[in-house]
């Protein structure tokens, strides 16, 4: 909802200038303050309300404070303010379309709105990153002075557009287009009642969720997830299988019951309950502590509201449903085990998490001097640098990151011992107060990295290569993966690949000795034993023609052996022009062309190059198209050295009743697949000749007979 201020030259709109008199006013005017900046639960991204999409909610009272403007794309010259806004967050559980109805309790009120796709990001991004803009809508009516009149809002079915700013000009309606939603992705809707802004109105409004296909409602049920003691039995952490209301829960606790009943719950809270609306964990309080011990957890109806635990879609956790929980005796959290170590380790993870006493965060000593390494068998020795927690929310970790001063890169036997730090004069301590006593030890192993880089050797054939692939094996693989031009694989240490189409070829290895993986370099491998013969050849041999020949074999040759056919040989690679003797009968003669590389291998072509015994071209006067074998069809003779060659046929008429390219197509004396008339018929023949190169053409008449 923003609104032009025609009077001024710039364009600039009363909404931008009435929130820049008020931000002035708060700065400049030290005796009186109209506003807070916006930092409680709901004002701003980071403690957003969550929200389900099954109910309307209503937003009774908006409180003013100022926030700071949230970026913008398509109404980046006004800016969009987060002050007087109330934040919410959803998750998209089916992909659809959003469709949602903002509706102020007081009609004169004008709201604001924005939403935001949040996913994998820090929600206060909004205030940097335009992208993360999905749809924003500042409309609001065109009148002087304040309120703005423009309630409903939102987005519906048959409305266009996914930005609409200041004014009503321009296209500009209070609602926008529904946009696409994704599943699995995290969002944002910021609602501002500018109206309040303004010191006007905050009577709020209705939010409601309606309209879309998308939804925003999660399917997963609540219930009871885990629960563990804590310490000396005085206090337990409940964690539930979804975020819960913070509201639904009682301070008194009376939502759970513990079996049997030793001690009494006295007091409950919800962790992140301080500063935001919903929980995970509940952290109930006795007024005993239990001894160690079997128990259940079971939950009820609370006494304050009548009702179990709510999820952000007001589902209830069932009546009567229960959990079991240990309480071990207090004592000191052994290391339990460490994770077996990857190739060439740099750090090693620790675990503590012995019967759920974790370690205390501030009790790991920051250079790593809680511990030290011993080399048992090996080549490598190292000394521990760093260490560090998985820290959760209460500072706890069930995990010990121990940082090395280098990768370990040989094979070796390790044994890593808690000492007493000279940092803090502590090993480390459980949540409960006790300490881990020093000496503790734990061995690791760890393996020689491995080398991918392989040999070949190539063995060249006529037929069939072979290329024959090695790796030594060392630092004991005892895996190898081969890839061989993406279309062969093999598993063996040394293959040998049968190759029948020559060329370039690839081939890759992976190989790994359980811990340790390497991938080698792409050889390119070039078989370059490809044997073609080929020459080209004069076709057509007239009478005192000389036939040439010219080589065009691929490979590397060294002998050619040349046979003409008319008792010569050659063993050139350009051999000498060649002449045949000619008669009046066509007759065609083999060329043969033996070629051998430098490996052995042969191969054979073989032309037919055909002699005639006269090439003057020359149209008969006459045919007798009576399919007797002589003289049977019409067409220029002994064309051979004509080219571009076009011969038509005409009747007395003028029509073309024949036509063709090629010379040795000819006229049978037919038109329309019925005989032509005896008669006399004309004939134009044009080509370029192909040892002059000059255009010919020729002109006359010839008669058919029957």
């Amino acid at each position: 909802m923003r609104h032009l201020y025609n009077t001024f030259a710039t364009g600039m709109n009363i909404k931008f200038f009435t929130f820049f008199f008020v931000i002035a006013a708060i700065v400049f005017n030290a005796n009186k303050v109209y506003a807070q900046t916006c930092s409680l639960p709901g004002q701003t991204p980071d403690k957003a309300y969550p929200v389900c999409g099954t109910s309307v909610f209503r937003e009774t009272v908006i409180s003013s404070c100022i926030g700071g403007n949230v970026a913008s794309t398509g109404c980046n010259n006004v800016g969009v303010t987060s002050s007087s806004s109330i934040w919410y967050k959803f998750t998209c559980y089916q992909s659809g379309t959003l469709g949602f109805l903002i509706s102020g309790i007081n009609a004169a009120d004008d709201y604001d709105w924005g939403l935001y796709d949040v996913t994998g990001r820090n929600p206060l991004d909004v205030f940097t990153d335009a992208s993360l803009e999905i749809s924003v809508n500042l409309y609001g009516a065109t009148l002087t002075p304040p309120p703005f009149p423009n309630s409903p809002t939102g987005c519906r079915a048959g409305a266009t557009g996914n930005v609409h700013c200041a004014g009503d000009a321009n296209g500009n309606t209070p609602f926008n287009a529904m946009p696409n939603i994704i599943v699995g992705h995290d969002y944002l809707l910021m609602v501002t009642n500018w109206t309040n802004s303004q010191g006007g109105s905050n009577a709020g409004y209705d939010l409601n969720f309606t309209g879309g296909t998308a939804s925003i409602t999660d399917p997963k049920e609540p219930h009871l997830q885990s629960s563990r003691a804590i310490c000396d039995g005085t206090q337990a952490v409940i964690k539930t299988n979804k975020r819960m209301k913070c509201g639904s829960l009682s301070a008194n606790g009376s939502e759970f019951m513990i079996t049997p009943a030793v001690s009494n719950i006295i007091a409950a809270s919800g962790f992140g309950c301080s500063n935001g609306f919903d929980m995970d964990s509940v952290i109930l309080t006795l007024d005993t502590p239990l001894p160690p011990g079997n128990y259940t957890i079971s939950i009820k109806n609370g006494s304050a509201d009548g009702n179990t635990l709510r999820d952000n879609c007001d589902r209830l956790i069932p009546v009567g449903e229960s959990i079991p929980m240990v309480v071990f005796p207090v004592f000191p959290t052994p290391m339990d085990s460490i994770t077996k170590p990857g190739c060439a380790p740099d750090e090693l993870l620790l675990n503590f998490g012995h019967q759920l006493r974790y370690i205390r965060c501030n009790s790991i000593a920051a250079d790593g001097s809680d511990f030290r390494v011993n080399m048992i068998a090996g080549t490598s020795p190292v000394t521990v640098i760093a260490a560090s927690g998985v820290c959760s929310a209460d500072g706890l970790t069930a995990v010990i990151k121990v940082k090395l001063s280098a990768p370990i890169q040989t094979k070796g036997t390790y044994q890593i011992i808690l000492q007493t730090s000279t940092t803090d004069n502590n090993t480390i301590i459980n949540e409960c107060g006790q300490e881990t006593p020093a000496g503790a030890t734990l061995i690791f192993s760890t393996k020689d990295t491995v080398n991918a880089d392989f040999n070949y050797n190539v063995v060249l054939g006529c037929k069939t290569d072979f290329i024959n692939y090695t790796h030594d094996g060392r630092n004991e693989v005892n895996l190898w993966k081969w890839n061989f031009d993406n279309v062969r694989s093999s598993s063996l240490q040394n293959p040998s690949v049968g190759y029948v189409v020559f060329g370039q070829k690839t081939a890759q290895l992976i190989v790994s000795n359980g811990v340790c993986r390497d991938t080698s370099a792409i050889a390119n491998i070039f078989l370059d034993n490809y044997l073609k013969a080929s020459f080209e050849a004069t076709s057509i041999v007239c009478p005192g023609d000389l036939a040439t020949f010219k080589d065009t074999s691929i490979g590397n040759i060294l002998q050619w052996r040349w046979d003409f056919g008319n008792g010569n040989t050659s063993l050139l690679k350009q051999p000498p022009q060649q002449t045949y003797p000619y008669t009046n009968i066509i007759h065609t003669v083999p060329v043969q062309l033996i070629v051998t590389n430098n490996i052995g291998c042969s191969d054979t072509a073989v032309q037919k190059i055909t002699v005639v015994g006269n090439c003057y071209i020359a149209v008969p006067n006459a045919f007798t198209p009576n399919n007797d074998g002589l003289n049977d069809y019409l067409y220029p003779l002994n064309a051979y050295k004509a080219k571009d060659l076009i011969f038509r046929v005409y009747n007395r008429f003028g029509q073309l009743i024949f036509s063709t390219t090629n010379w040795t197509n000819k006229w049978d004396g037919t038109f329309k697949g019925q005989g032509a008339d005896p008669a006399t018929y004309v004939w134009i023949l044009q080509y370029t000749h192909t040892d002059t190169g000059k255009r010919v053409e020729q002109k006359g008449t010839t008669i058919l007979l029957r």
